[in-house]
């Protein structure tokens, strides 16, 4: 045995691989290694991990770079090439849509199979479904019917069919957002957890507005009395001012055996649709009000006049509610995820893994480099690998599992993405590689190569 291990360094070094990312620092938010290693992949596969400088078919000098577990964005919206490509650029490998969700699943998948950056996947949407059987107008989120009147309860039987479905072809959960369904009953949410413990997976939940206590008390209860999984997000922009009393329940709960999780993004303005229930008490506010909304098309701070123009027009309007403080204790909470909540026409969904790098950890030290990659790699992967076996792989840096990395330059990561000009590119991410490819090489993103693969449950 002794002599095999002392062989085992000169084995490695014999092999050619695929690719070999020389001497990198790197940091594997499982096992706890942080140290110089040189990394081999070959295939799609992490073949071995050195001491020593390994021989690849390509080899890239990774010094001074930091060798991170691809990251796993739980909650993005616009699932498109154009937004793949920005989440490649943020060190992102997987971008989920989890909270809204889709419906029909399976179509779903079958349109970004083959054509995708970075892997894919998600929830059998709540909305999407109520929006279809209620004859809703609106487009990705309710306009009309289904927040605006109660589902009967052959409606509500035809939903549950729809969401049920998208289980049965493997989605990753069930997504709800209750603050744009507001007239579905705390009845047909509790019996929508109900299904979802069915399947044994998670509910992803945009809580009720409103009292955020109570919103909170309403999906753990319905947690605790179904036996699903919770999964809440967006805790900082939704709770604001009251951020470390959610986290206080959330934590309660967890340390008495519910299996409950969150996640925050890194930016003190959120982003909705201007014509959705989120704005359903618009008429009832004064005129400061209106100032904390801006219009990313024009960059102008809205009125109560240009609300209601655009409104009627419908688009994604930033709001600026949050402060930095509220924002620092989410990201800073040990059990908080960081997911991006990503959209084109906000700087979260260009920019969100790269500001925490290069603001909450090297320039404010509110965490530390390795609590920013577990909480954007490992927990992620860990939130889904009980119904998807294909994230067990995924979140690490380890011989065996799948070769979606990044590496980055500590000293210079950053967002680059504003609220006034939010489509840019993050900088300081070198390589990212998704299934053993590069999508990212000498911080250029490639084209033409679509190594992404569907993350569905098993």
């Amino acid at each position: 045995m002794r002599f095999l291990l002392w062989l085992l360094p000169s084995l490695l070094a014999a092999q050619t691989y695929d690719i070999v990312l020389q001497r990198g620092r790197v940091m594997d938010p499982e096992s706890g290694l942080d140290a110089v290693r040189s990394v081999a992949v070959t295939a799609n596969k992490i073949a071995a991990i050195s001491e020593n400088s390994l021989r690849g078919k390509v080899e890239i000098d990774a010094s001074g770079l930091v060798v991170a577990p691809g990251f796993i964005d739980l909650h993005q919206h616009g699932q498109t090439p154009e937004a793949y490509g920005y989440k490649a650029m943020d060190g992102v490998t997987t971008a989920l849509e989890l909270e809204v969700g889709v419906s029909p699943v399976s179509e779903w998948y079958a349109a970004r199979t083959g054509k995708s950056v970075i892997n894919f996947g998600a929830s059998s949407g709540h909305i999407a479904a109520r929006m279809a059987i209620m004859k809703d107008t609106g487009d990705f989120l309710p306009r009309d019917a289904a927040m605006n009147r109660l589902a009967t309860p052959q409606e509500q039987k035809a939903i549950e069919s729809v969401v049920e479905k998208g289980l049965d072809e493997g989605a990753l959960g069930l997504g709800m957002g209750i603050t744009y369904t507001p007239t579905a009953t705390p009845d047909e949410i509790l019996n929508l957890f109900y299904l979802a413990a069915k399947f044994k997976r998670p509910v992803f939940v945009h809580m009720r507005a409103g009292n955020v206590i109570a919103s909170l008390q309403e999906v753990i209860a319905d947690a605790a009395a179904s036996g699903a999984p919770l999964h809440v997000v967006h805790i900082n922009s939704m709770a604001t001012s009251k951020t470390g009393e959610a986290l206080r329940m959330i934590e309660g709960v967890r340390s008495r055996g519910l299996d409950v999780t969150t996640e925050a993004y890194p930016y003190v303005a959120s982003a909705t649709r201007i014509e959705s229930a989120a704005f359903s008490d618009w008429e009832s506010q004064p005129p400061a009000y209106f100032a904390t909304l801006l219009w990313p098309p024009t960059g102008e701070r809205l009125t109560r006049e240009s609300f209601i123009r655009y409104r009627k027009q419908g688009g994604t309007v930033v709001r600026f509610g949050n402060t930095e403080d509220m924002v620092r204790l989410a990201v800073a909470s040990p059990f908080v995820m960081v997911a991006s909540d990503g959209s084109l026409d906000h700087p979260r969904g260009q920019g969100t893994y790269s500001r925490i790098l290069g603001n909450y950890v090297r320039e404010e030290k509110a965490l530390t480099l390795m609590d920013a990659i577990r909480k954007s790699s490992l927990m992620p992967a860990q939130r889904l690998e009980a119904m998807s076996p294909q994230m067990r792989l995924k979140g690490r840096v380890k011989v065996g599992a799948d070769a979606d990395l990044s590496v980055f330059d500590p000293a210079t990561v950053i967002d680059k993405s504003t609220f006034q000009n939010p489509r840019q590119y993050s900088a300081g991410f070198r390589y990212v590689l998704v299934d053993g490819a590069f999508v990212v090489r000498d911080g250029k993103l490639q084209t033409g190569v679509y190594p992404g693969q569907g993350i569905h449950a098993r």
